[in-house]
């Protein structure tokens, strides 16, 4: 499948089209996904937000934020381009192909959810190889299912897993949310 990218040429920061293009034609591969993608950043802001449609085409829009790196303003992060645009086509997959029909639609999901299927992808991409911050994702799920020993479970359970489908991942959330007696 191909990938493509738009702006082909950035003005407001640094990035590289070919590079994002390269990253997300070896997702695309290392994913299995079958229909071509369409990455949109949009330059003009240092937020980071991703979201994905889903059609023939699966687009990704991406604010600039979430491919910089943290430390250089402006400047593309090959790490940060990975994981983000990964988490993306992750949950993508998830839907199309991986028992993840009956999710809620994105702007849907609460805040627990996003933390969990969030959880769920960044540990299949760490499993990949892609460098990943395990504690930033672990403060992340903390924050949504409390700071507990259950939910500490439920994050490990989470990040450990392949294969679930919505169903399990909503199940293990809401155990990890639980407050203990």
């Amino acid at each position: 499948m191909t990938v493509s990218v738009t702006p082909s040429t950035f003005s407001f920061v640094d990035f590289d089209a070919d590079l994002i293009r390269r990253i997300g034609d070896g997702l695309v591969d290392a994913l299995g996904i079958d229909r071509p993608v369409q990455v949109e950043v949009d330059e003009t802001t240092p937020l980071g937000r991703v979201r994905t449609d889903i059609g023939d085409v699966i687009t990704v829009h991406v604010e600039s934020g979430a491919f910089e790196d943290s430390r250089k303003p402006r400047q593309q992060s090959e790490e940060a381009t990975t994981a983000n645009l990964g988490r993306a086509l992750l949950r993508a997959r998830d839907r199309i192909t991986g028992g993840f029909g009956e999710a809620p639609a994105d702007d849907e999901l609460s805040l627990r959810q996003i933390a969990a299927w969030e959880t769920y992808c960044v540990g299949r991409l760490a499993r990949m190889g892609v460098p990943v911050n395990q504690q930033r994702w672990k403060y992340n799920f903390r924050n949504r299912h409390g700071f507990t020993d259950v939910a500490d479970a439920a994050f490990e359970r989470v990040w450990q897993s392949d294969g679930l489908t919505w169903g399990e991942l909503e199940t293990i959330s809401l155990e990890g949310a639980a407050t203990p007696s």
